[in-house]
């Protein structure tokens, strides 16, 4: 692998709220791209073209593939042929919440679950530890305090520079948080889905709450699972998630009031000599947030995400328009 020696002046960094951590403006997610299903020389090209290009940090959670730990095992053996002396530059995060293996134990929030989870995804990813750890969903069934100790836990072992939280209700939020600071455990990240087509991030006070307490913001399906690209204009692909069946988006959801405001976002999108999809990751850009987490199948859509970041600023006029666009009937 050959390593740039300008990959840090190939794209912008953030600070996460108050804390020393600096994210790329765009991550590279892990989650249908690096299963067993996939090329493995293919995932390579990406790291490799990542790396290169000040993309340092990798975001996984164990249940990450297909299957369950594909992500995590293929990353893991990627740096190992490629990225072994390059460890100290890389962020890597992962995550459990959601369900990995059977029983009680294997899903939510459990001290049990979260300790066992995170030896196991740094078996496969052959670390000593994960600079961040996020608790992927609330568990409310659990005492917050359980969970909040199992993640102090974690960073007080070594396992885990910093933890994350993703998922969140603001409220339950806010109470982590402060059980975690009042243990002196650094927390750095929100994790949350976040797009053009769908602001409860925003909406629903999450964004402001991170921003209140200092905490950094990473947002995924920054595309609304590929909604927010000129694919969907007219007849649905046939390679498109929404046939594959491998997303949240449905067919039905696809109306033909959906299909027009596509229409006309993309419309804006030419005017500003950006595609669709660029345009969505510069719009998030636009609003502050601390990094994008992008999902690639290959390189060019690596690169055409990063060219997003040529151009960055709406003006007043373009935000009403897309606003407008967007507004329910």
């Amino acid at each position: 692998m050959q390593i740039s020696n300008d990959r840090y002046l190939k794209i912008m960094y953030n600070r996460a709220g108050k804390s020393g951590v600096h994210l790329p403006a765009i991550s590279m997610g892990l989650w249908h791209n690096f299963g067993m299903n996939e090329s493995f020389k293919n995932m390579r090209e990406m790291v490799a073209f990542c790396f290169n290009h000040g993309i340092v940090h990798f975001d996984l959670a164990n249940n990450y593939g297909p299957p369950g730990g594909a992500a995590e095992t293929n990353l893991g053996k990627i740096m190992q042929m490629d990225l072994k002396s390059y460890r100290d530059e890389l962020l890597i995060s992962t995550k459990a919440g959601y369900g990995m293996w059977p029983g009680p134990y294997g899903d939510w929030g459990s001290r049990k679950y979260l300790i066992s989870s995170c030896d196991q995804s740094l078996m496969r990813l052959g670390l000593t530890y994960v600079d961040i750890f996020y608790h992927h969903r609330f568990d409310p069934h659990t005492d917050l305090n359980e969970t909040v100790g199992a993640l102090a836990h974690l960073v007080q072992q070594g396992k885990a520079l910093y933890i994350g939280l993703s998922n969140y209700p603001k409220e339950p939020l806010r109470e982590a948080v402060d059980l975690l600071r009042k243990q002196n455990i650094p927390v750095v990240l929100g994790q949350y889905r976040y797009n053009m087509m769908y602001p409860q991030f925003e909406t629903e006070g999450v964004k402001s709450t991170l921003e209140e307490l200092g905490v950094g913001s990473i947002v995924f399906s920054p595309l609304a699972q590929g909604l927010l690209t000129d694919r969907y204009f007219k007849d649905i692909p046939e390679d498109s998630r929404i046939k594959k069946g491998t997303g949240f988006l449905k067919e039905e959801a696809l109306t033909p009031r959906l299909k027009q405001q596509l229409f006309e976002l993309n419309e804006i999108a030419k005017k500003r000599g950006q595609t669709l999809a660029q345009m969505a990751v510069a719009w998030l850009i636009n609003k502050n947030v601390t990094s994008v987490l992008i999902g690639a199948s290959k390189v060019e859509q690596i690169e055409d995400n990063i060219d997003a970041l040529n151009h960055t600023q709406f003006t007043k006029d373009e935000l009403k328009i897309i606003s407008d666009i967007l507004k329910n009937d």
